[in-house]
């Protein structure tokens, strides 16, 4: 079956993030021949466009202005369904991310469309679109099968893999008027936090610690193992309370949901909350004392043993 699959392409300070070619390349799989557009929302993107044929997308709408320089989950919102209703796609990807969590429901809302949040495959059945998602903080995963377009899909990043590029690919780039569009909201600054510049949520390889740390002194350890192994640094919600680690290093519910293909937990126990952020990684390695850590159960590699 063709259908037509567009995706909302995610960037940050004008570079697009690796999970927009990710959901590009598994929407020109699904799409049956059908095309593939992208939607590139911001303030000097449009240099950005072409480079996403590569990925897959046939043609990319670009809105850029300004005003849109600072993400608005608002502005953007009504920019991105403004185009979606004129093409009338059968499925819209977009980002589980800080921003798509956002996006997304308001964009299903302005549509009255279909929504699937965090999900981690996606396959066509007959002639519907399908996907898995996880409920139950991870214990349980449901299937959604859409019945009518356009269903919003958020996508977890790493959960699709990134496609072989093809440089010989460019897309046909259209650039679209901003609505200027009211907004009630108006992002007046942006805090960046330091140190290292892998986004937690779209890492490959994460190495995490926990309460077993003992303290923030003894983070540096699990930092140079994370830096000699190209990967980054997280937390459990422990050792965020705790005040050893930034909140935007915590894995679980109610921090980053992420899917590493190597994901090493070292010192942590395992909540329900914790797995349920980390839980859909390739592979966990486990490093604890105790041996009826609950974190055990879900690790496909476990030590017991002193991290240290």
């Amino acid at each position: 079956m063709s259908m037509s699959i567009w995706v909302i392409a995610e960037q940050r300070n004008g570079q697009l993030k690796k999970v927009t070619h990710e959901m590009l390349g598994k929407a020109k799989e699904l799409s049956g021949g059908g095309e593939v557009v992208a939607i590139l929302i911001g303030s000097g993107v449009t240099s950005q466009a072409a480079s996403l044929g590569a990925y897959g997308a046939d043609k990319v709408l670009v809105i850029d202005d300004a005003t849109l320089a600072g993400y608005s989950g608002e502005a953007y919102a009504a920019e991105a369904a403004n185009l979606i209703k004129a093409g009338a796609p059968a499925a819209v990807f977009l980002a589980a991310s800080t921003a798509g969590r956002e996006l997304g429901p308001i964009l299903a809302a302005k549509l009255d469309a279909p929504y699937a949040a965090d999900c981690v495959r996606a396959e066509v059945a007959g002639d519907s679109l399908s996907v898995i998602h996880p409920v139950f903080a991870g214990k349980a995963f449901t299937q959604v099968t859409f019945n009518a377009g356009p269903a919003i899909i958020s996508v977890r990043p790493n959960a699709f893999g990134l496609p072989g590029a093809d440089a010989s690919k460019q897309a046909t780039v259209e650039s679209k008027p901003f609505s200027g569009s009211a907004s009630r909201t108006k992002v007046l600054e942006v805090l960046a936090g330091g140190g290292e510049t892998i986004d937690l949520t779209e890492a490959e390889i994460i190495v995490s610690g926990g309460r077993g740390m003992k303290g923030p002194e003894n983070f540096p350890l699990i930092e140079a193992l994370a830096k000699n192994l190209g990967g980054t640094t997280g937390a459990s919600r422990a050792a965020v309370d705790a005040g050893w680690q930034p909140h935007g290093k915590q894995v679980g519910q109610t921090g980053k949901v992420v899917s590493p293909n190597l994901y090493i937990a070292c010192g942590i126990s395992g909540s329900i909350q914790h797995m349920a952020g980390m839980s859909s990684s390739k592979c966990i390695v486990a490093i604890n004392t105790d041996p009826d850590a609950p974190i055990f159960k879900i690790a496909d590699y476990g030590i017991v043993g002193d991290l240290f």
